[in-house]
């Protein structure tokens, strides 16, 4: 059983969905992979979780949260959950490149990861802004790729006060 809540947001409309007691999916509507894995509509209730995801967004969107702080429990593959763990670990306000992303995995799991493939998963990220993909550029700074459209990541690396000019 999964719940699912719309919320308004300053870059448009998102769905959060639940397992009741954890935040699942976070999407922009429309967005590439949007609801992967559910099925829609699911059940529409009224969650203290999907309170505090709104009362948290509100305050990353007004520049007043940096860290989110609600219960996670995204659904994807073992390599899958390890990119999107080491997403979690980003800064705010600062980038990485799919490269890097790799290299740390490669470290950690002490195997060969392609940027590409951390790529692949990056964007398989089913929990939008809290787990942080849009910190995550191309090679040299290049701003690439995001499930919610590039000026939504525009938009996000903004709020965070990224310096835009010095992505590609």
């Amino acid at each position: 059983m999964h719940f699912t809540c719309k919320i308004q947001t300053p870059l448009g409309e998102m769905l959060a969905a639940s397992d009741g007691s954890a935040l699942t999916g976070l999407w922009f509507e429309g967005q590439k992979h949007f609801a992967a894995g559910l099925n829609l509509p699911g059940e529409a209730k009224k969650l203290p979780l999907f309170d505090e995801v709104k009362r948290q967004l509100e305050d990353y969107f007004n520049g007043s949260l940096r860290r989110f702080s609600v219960a996670l429990r995204p659904h994807g593959t073992p390599f899958c959950q390890s990119v999107w763990h080491l997403l979690e670990e980003l800064a705010y306000g600062k980038t990485v490149a799919y490269g890097e992303l790799a290299a740390r995995l490669n470290a950690e799991a002490n195997r060969k990861t392609s940027a590409r493939a951390v790529g692949t998963a990056v964007g398989l990220n089913p929990i939008s802004i809290i787990i942080p993909c849009h910190r995550v550029v191309g090679a040299g700074g290049k701003l690439t790729g995001y499930a919610g459209g590039l000026e939504r990541k525009r938009s996000l690396l903004k709020i965070e006060g990224v310096r835009l000019e010095t992505l590609k």
